[in-house]
């Protein structure tokens, strides 16, 4: 139709130009000749074919992933950290959702760097009004022993970020009590998590004794480190405690309390978000290979008991995986 369109639109220009007096020769040769629009460059047959764009096909492909499955894992690799954020705002409220109904209560662990940025979504229409916010209960990974007001607390970035633009209720959002020392500040938090076990808001894996949370929403550094549990350091083999403290970080500042693996490994759901070129190398370690290796990345560490494991991935991180291109 586009086509036809122009073609008859071409032919009458034809027909009024030929009979213009003052038509310069150059034109009236080329208009006797077949019928023709002019590109810029060249005349061209007045035959061509116009193809209409559709834009919201192009948009939901563009927020299509790629999934791969990596064990019990999922890897969800994007386009761009835009369709990523739209993606893991899904999630989050769907399993907000689930859980609320089911059992009363929503118990959400968040960590620091870039993942606050990817909830922004979150803090939109529609889930800004339509999640259940009175539900949520707000826990940390891992915070470092500095005031909140301090521009390396997660609590800060969360709140400025996330947490202030959504009605959660100021009680149910748990921060650690900075001042304290670094062990006495994760002896405070595990005995915080002991009181919610007992209150029925946190639950305990049925498997293996620690709390067990509704989602993880979790990054992972460029060296592969998570919470605050680095390469080599001793803390990766910390199996009793449920919170537990470094005062000698390779990432400063050095002190900051983290939780356990036992009790990362004993989540619900982990939704890891990982983005950017810088970190495609530790994303290939640890998707590329058969983790069989004995010099495992902390993320590498990462295996839920009975629970789902997604990872939201950008085509930049994803970008060293075979077969992996969007």
């Amino acid at each position: 139709m586009c086509s036809s369109a122009i073609s008859l639109a071409s032919t009458a220009l034809s027909s009024q130009l030929r009979r213009s007096p003052s038509l310069p020769p150059i034109l009236r040769s080329a208009l006797k000749a077949q019928s023709s629009i002019y590109t810029g460059r060249c005349f061209a047959p007045r035959s061509i074919t116009c193809r209409r764009i559709d834009h919201r096909r192009r948009s939901a492909m563009a927020s299509t992933p790629i999934k791969v499955s990596k064990g019990n894992q999922e890897v969800l690799i994007f386009e761009n950290e835009e369709a990523l954020s739209v993606s893991l705002a899904k999630l989050t409220a769907e399993l907000s959702e689930k859980y609320a109904s089911d059992r009363g209560a929503f118990t959400v662990v968040l960590s620091g760097g870039s993942l606050i940025k990817s909830l922004r979504k979150l803090s939109e229409s529609p889930y800004v009004d339509s999640v259940n916010w009175a539900k949520w209960h707000v826990f940390w990974v891992d915070e470092r022993v500095v005031p909140k007001d301090h521009p390396d607390c997660n609590y800060k970035l969360a709140y400025d970020g996330f947490l202030s633009k959504v009605p959660i209720p100021p009680g149910q959002v748990y921060a650690i009590n900075d001042s304290l020392s670094a062990e006495g500040a994760a002896d405070d938090y595990e005995t915080c998590l002991k009181h919610l076990v007992n209150t029925g808001v946190l639950k305990l894996s049925t498997t293996t004794g620690f709390p067990k949370f509704d989602l993880m929403l979790l990054g992972m550094g460029p060296d592969g480190h998570i919470a605050s549990l680095f390469p080599g350091h001793p803390l990766l083999n910390e199996k009793q405690r449920w919170v537990t403290h470094i005062t000698n970080s390779p990432k400063p500042p050095p002190e900051r309390i983290t939780f356990t693996f036992p009790v990362i490994n004993a989540s619900a759901n982990i939704a890891l978000v990982v983005t950017g070129a810088g970190k495609a190398s530790v994303v290939q370690k640890a998707l590329g290979s058969d983790n069989n290796s004995s010099d495992l990345l902390p993320v590498e560490m990462v295996s839920l008991d009975e629970g789902e494991f997604t990872w939201f991935t950008d085509k930049d991180a994803a970008s060293k995986l075979p077969n992996a291109s969007l």
